[in-house]
């Protein structure tokens, strides 16, 4: 019965849909979409998401883990379900599996960790309650004796006259450092109050390797990074995965540290932690050398393997247009087993990301249903390693199965919780693009309003997996419900976030549960569906807007022959 009266109101939406004009303006014309279109469309339906969520989400695959006996599974899973569905391989060698080739490596008890100040004692850390780190080099063993430089945010944005570094001299030092970037609220500087990827933590390890650093401590702080530290300990207490790659520079000590911890480094110097978080945030900050060393003995296992993203294909109906295609993707993996945590250590990742590898399966399987096809083709990408810092589709950026410049589009997938009927969506980032007519005029004819990201300074633009495919110019955005929900106000939306990120992000608690709503991801994924159908309908390619950051990028990959 309850499927039955999901069902009904979701056709309602369609024939509402239908119904509904065109909306257009001086520049764009929302396509509408065809019958064929509208009847797949309605075929999505909730209790098939809900199945592939209570599968991926079982302990039988252990979590999903990258490079992980559950990961794998996973990985076959989603590839048999295209198989089912009909779509083509677009993988390796004629198979749905692209190969990723990385190296995982575990960080083991018996390394150590020591800030040593010239005059005082020594503060030994614990791993994971005080610290945790990774050395990227490799190495099963690592001695480091390095001098520590704070250098406040760790940027250089030459568009923002911002550099922390002032050409300093740091080859082979450890590098002191805050999360996140200059606090500010004009639009025109770090865009705000809105996260760059200048602010992610990933981009501050990428940025003191090129100055030729030896290491990076990460100072956490909550209200910063926008997580506690349990999520820093759960995420980095297992393996790290790293793309296997030559000739790019690598960190010995990759590591964040606890608040608590700066605190007691700065005060064993004579420095005061607030002040330094202060003097960080003007302009002509320069670095502070610290009369401190870290002492550290890094021990690790290494281990080469390969993992997967899986890539099924639609062909395009136009026999000019079929070259191009929209690709939608969602990561399939989570964080596997933890070893050596006490009771339940499997981290099932229902919310994340089961529910975007539903919604994408149930995507899928409406385009092959459908009697007709649209103009361009359809790319399906369920991608690994999100969850160790976007490998796996960063390898699928690097490695299309079509070149770069003829995807006009990527929707995006990522935690989409199962807590009903939505009545907003967010789609940050989709206002880059010059598709975000369409998007604005298809959320109209759904009846979602468009809810601004309600965390804009957590930077979640810059930490699912569309930031991959858009640093190589591919106009992309993730497609989520906002914080309104029918039959609650705003407020107990963003109270089931809140809860959400406390108790069960990235913790052995996001698990499934029979209690779930899957309507709300059924709504998405007709609304992506629409916008999919759309995309690969227009006339013209999807494109970023004049002056943002991707669009070099976009403009290479279209200059090639």
């Amino acid at each position: 019965m309850r499927t039955a009266n999901v069902l009904l109101v979701l056709s309602l939406v369609c024939g509402f849909l239908y119904a509904a004009p065109a909306r257009r303006n001086l520049q764009v014309a929302s396509p509408r979409l065809p019958g064929a279109a509208f009847a797949a469309l309605e075929s999505i339906n909730p209790e098939h998401i809900r199945a592939h969520v209570r599968f991926l989400a079982s302990d039988l695959l252990e979590g999903r883990g990258t490079g992980q006996r559950g990961g794998d599974l996973a990985a076959e899973y989603m590839a048999t379900q295209f198989a089912l569905y009909g779509l083509n391989p677009a993988g390796d060698g004629g198979t749905y599996m692209q190969r990723v080739p990385m190296v995982g490596v575990a960080t083991q008890p018996d390394s150590t960790f020591s800030l040593v100040p010239e005059n005082g004692q020594a503060l030994n850390l614990r791993l994971l309650d005080d610290y945790v780190v990774s050395n990227q080099t490799e190495q099963t063993q690592s001695d480091l004796i390095a001098e520590i430089v704070y250098v406040g945010y760790g940027i250089v944005a030459p568009e923002y006259h911002w550099d922390d570094y002032k050409g300093a001299d740091v080859k082979g030092k450890v590098l002191l450092m805050l999360v996140n970037e200059p606090p500010s609220d004009n639009p025109n500087f770090f865009k705000g109050k809105a996260l760059t990827y200048y602010g992610r933590w990933t981009y501050k390890y990428e940025e003191a390797a090129r100055q030729g650093a030896s290491g990076v401590i990460l100072v956490h702080k909550t209200d910063m990074a926008s997580y506690g530290w349990e999520v820093v300990r759960n995420s980095w207490s297992g393996e790290q995965a790293y793309l296997r790659s030559e000739g790019s520079p690598k960190l010995t000590a990759a590591s964040w540290i606890q608040l608590d911890v700066a605190r007691k480094l700065a005060s064993s110097v004579g420095m005061d932690m607030d002040k330094m978080m202060a003097d960080a945030q003007a302009r002509d900050f320069r670095p502070v050398p610290l009369p401190v060393r870290l002492e550290a003995r890094i021990v690790s296992q290494v281990r080469p393997f390969d993992s997967n993203n899986v890539v099924g294909i639609i062909p395009g109906s136009h026999p000019r247009l079929k070259e191009q295609a929209v690709i939608y993707t969602a990561h399939y993996d989570h964080l596997g087993i933890v070893s050596g945590r006490p009771g339940d250590n499997i981290y099932n990742g229902a919310d994340d990301n089961a529910t975007g590898c539903g919604i994408l399966l149930e995507i899928a399987r409406a385009y092959a249903s459908a009697v007709q096809k649209p103009p361009r083709s359809i790319i399906f990408a369920s991608v690994t390693g999100e969850e160790r810092g976007l490998l796996g589709s960063e390898y699928l950026g690097q490695h299309p199965p079509i070149p770069a410049g003829k995807i006009t589009l990527d929707l995006n997938f990522d935690d989409v919780p199962p807590l009903g009927a939505p009545e907003e969506t967010e789609v940050s980032g989709s206002e880059r693009t010059t598709f975000y007519p369409v998007v604005e005029s298809t959320a109209k004819d759904f009846r979602l309003a468009i809810r601004p990201d309600a965390r804009p300074e957590a930077g979640h633009y810059y930490r699912s997996d569309h930031f991959s495919l858009a640093r190589v110019g591919i106009p992309s955005f993730s497609i989520n419900e906002g914080m309104k929900y029918k039959g609650h106000d705003a407020a107990w939306g963003i109270q089931q976030a809140e809860d959400f990120t406390a108790k069960r992000y990235h913790q052995p608690s996001d698990e499934y549960h029979p209690g779930m709503d899957f309507m709300g991801d059924a709504v998405i994924a007709r609304f992506g569906f629409a916008l999919g159908w759309k995309a690969a309908s227009w006339p013209q390619e999807v494109g970023w807007e004049r002056g943002d950051e991707f669009e070099p990028a976009r403009l290479k990959s279209q200059s090639g022959p």
